[in-house]
């Protein structure tokens, strides 16, 4: 388990630790809002999501955390055996879910899709947070489908911290 009381937040002046401690009240679940956690490897970034998702958890929050890949497999295995709606349910139950590893390779059109969904679904009704090495607006060309591209970081980006 990964806390607040174990971080190290002097270990990049770059880290905005003010910030950080205000999400940690976790006042932005009370909005349903999102938050997008970017930087390179070793910043910190999973450790800090975690971190959130624990103290949403003292705060009596349901949490769940995976890694985006692991959602899209579990996602792709629906599609597959046909169980992708009680799978997909799954991800939309929790106030709060972390995608860790968010747009680290390309994306299907099924991906896409499914990530559109979740995000559509989750916007605005419960919190979302994601952790990428990469920034929003790198994220375009990893979507096969620039329209669906833009209605994901649309929802996502445009409501998140």
């Amino acid at each position: 388990m990964q806390t607040f009381e174990e971080f190290d937040f002097g270990a990049d002046a770059s880290i905005p630790t003010q910030q950080i401690r205000d999400l940690a009240s976790c006042r932005f679940l009370e909005r349903h809002a999102s938050l997008i956690i970017c930087g390179p490897v070793g910043a910190g970034k999973t450790h800090i999501a975690r971190a959130l998702g624990v103290e949403a958890c003292r705060h009596g929050y349901p949490v769940l955390f995976t890694k985006t890949a692991r959602l899209l497999r579990d996602l792709a295995g629906g599609h597959a055996d046909g169980s992708w709606e009680q799978r997909f349910h799954a991800y939309l139950r929790p106030d709060v879910l972390i995608l860790d590893d968010f747009a680290m390779q390309e994306f299907t059109s099924s991906q896409a899709e499914d990530l559109y969904q979740l995000v559509d679904e989750r916007v605005g009704r419960s919190s979302l947070i994601v952790t990428s090495n990469r920034s929003p607006q790198d994220w375009y060309p990893l979507f096969p489908n620039p329209v669906l591209a833009e209605s994901i970081l649309d929802r996502l980006a445009g409501a998140a911290h």
